[in-house]
């Protein structure tokens, strides 16, 4: 079991006016999974993958990760967890438009103690995800499909067990959209965990399973017998 929740809650004080966003959430997540949280804007699914991720503290609630209570831990603590366990993928890509493709994919690895080969594994992720050729282009000049699998190699490149991907195809066109998509479900193959945030049921169902979240509750947590797989020439409706 990688992932337990239990009766998970969140919510914001401004003044007197409570804002409930997550309203006693529960869930299990495997090792190796490929799950979707879906909902509407304002249902509360990107918060959740900001506690999931380590970004933000529930207010109630118990979250476990690999065993461990993350209530109980330490900023430091969830600061390494993120480093070493986590890879984040943003619909706004959140790339250094002056800086080479190969210098923003080692950008997480500038204060790690592992500095051996930065290079080399930089170039390795960038193979991975099909911009070999881009590496020394800066990434203002990059379309945005190949911003966001510049992204997508940032990600990898702690080798972490999680990817986090939040609607990382919402500022793409759907072509570039269903490359995002595949390059998702074949890292899921070999073997990492993918939590994709969306609000789109097409780009959804490229997952195994499904949590679909409303108004911060969970109405239905199905897996998906009819799975999409993403293809070359497919587009995202």
């Amino acid at each position: 079991m990688l992932i337990k929740v239990e009766n998970l809650k969140k919510e914001y004080c401004t003044g007197e006016v409570v804002t409930k966003v997550l309203r006693g959430l529960d869930f299990i997540i495997e090792e190796k999974e490929f799950v979707a949280i879906m909902g509407p804007s304002g249902s509360g699914k990107s918060t959740l993958m900001h506690i999931l991720g380590f970004l933000d503290r529930a207010t109630s609630g118990n979250y476990e990760f690999e065993g461990q209570d993350v209530g109980k831990l330490e900023e430091d603590d969830l600061a390494e967890l993120r480093n070493k366990k986590v890879g984040f993928v943003f619909q706004s890509f959140n790339l250094l438009p002056r800086t080479t493709v190969l210098e923003n994919v080692k950008l997480p690895l500038i204060y790690s103690e592992n500095k051996k080969d930065l290079d080399k594994r930089a170039e390795e992720v960038l193979k991975k995800v099909g911009l070999s050729h881009r590496a020394h282009h800066l990434s203002n000049q990059l379309s945005g499909g190949e911003k966001q699998r510049v992204a997508i190699g940032r990600a990898l490149i702690n080798n972490p067990e999680i990817i986090f991907a939040d609607e990382p195809t919402g500022n793409l066109d759907s072509v570039s959209g269903v490359q995002i998509m595949k390059i998702l479900q074949n890292l899921n193959k070999e073997g990492k965990t993918v939590i994709l945030v969306t609000h789109e049921t097409y780009t959804s169902e490229h997952a195994k399973r499904i949590i679909h979240i409303v108004d911060g509750k969970i109405v239905s947590d199905s897996n998906v017998n009819n799975r999409r797989k993403a293809q070359d020439g497919e587009v995202l409706k």
